[in-house]
């Protein structure tokens, strides 16, 4: 099996802390080197001292802040245009506030829309040419299972989510005879600070304790527990490599079994 990615180059979006600092941490160690986007310098500062060099990559980052599209345009337009290569794409924001979709403002639906699937699109659209070039891309949407089924008390991210997902698929048709292939990677409940947040809402919203919202959710897993972030890095490393190279236009659940579809 070659999971061989030495003298590739990964950008990995929303990449300081949870499943992009995952993604990022596992595609390193199989020797790309890689570029972290996200919105903290100080954050990125610390998150590119955890990836690994052994192999002789070499790492950096790019400051962009998502909920600004044209910022994110600028950043990765400037960074293209000195040169630099990239065939491998996730992409990785943190996702819309909780709530009932009937109660969402529409401006909510449109600053998602934006911080998704805008931000998506023109990182896509800056990188593919280098793909093409190469002979070989990986563009990786880190979503949600929520395009298999929707969860309750997440309208916004619902509905942006099947956006992407659908998006995604697109592209799969249209780059798949370019040597690049398009997938979206769904975690499950794994514990990040997202999940947290989720616990939390929960929380409030019942009147139930946060122990209590956590055992509900776990019993609901096959697994019989939470992911860990490094599960998921795992199988979006996988999908960079070229042992993954037709695989494409898939929506991987990385869940323990608790999507109740196929």
């Amino acid at each position: 099996m070659n999971i061989n990615l030495v003298g590739k180059n990964a950008l990995v979006c929303g990449s300081t802390q949870g499943l992009g600092l995952a993604s990022a941490i596992e595609i390193a160690l199989l020797g790309a080197n890689v570029v972290l986007m996200a919105r903290d310098e100080n954050k990125l500062k610390q998150a590119i001292e955890k990836l690994d060099k052994s192999k002789g990559q070499q790492h950096q980052y790019l400051v962009a802040d998502f909920s600004d599209s044209q910022n994110v345009k600028k950043c990765i337009n400037g960074f293209i245009g000195k040169g630099n290569i990239v065939q491998i794409l996730i992409n990785n924001t943190g996702g819309p506030a909780g709530g009932k979709a009937i109660d969402a403002d529409t401006d909510q639906f449109i600053q998602a829309f934006n911080q998704h699937l805008v931000c998506n699109h023109i990182l896509v659209q800056a990188t593919v040419p280098g793909m093409k070039s190469a002979g070989y891309g990986r563009i990786i949407n880190v979503i949600s299972t929520s395009v298999k089924q929707p969860i309750k008390g997440l309208g916004v991210s619902n509905t942006i989510r099947a956006s992407v997902a659908n998006w995604s698929k697109t592209l799969s048709v249209e780059l798949g005879s370019f040597g690049i292939t398009v997938n979206n990677v769904l975690p499950g409940f794994t514990q990040t600070t997202r999940a947290d947040y989720i616990i939390k809402k929960k929380a409030a919203d019942t009147g139930k304790s946060e122990d209590e919202i956590m055992q509900e959710l776990v019993e609901e897993i096959p697994a019989g527990r939470i992911g860990q972030p490094e599960e998921f890095g795992a199988a979006v490393a996988f999908l960079c490599t070229p042992s993954a190279s037709y695989i494409n236009g898939i929506n991987l659940p990385v869940d323990g079994g608790r999507t109740a579809c196929l």
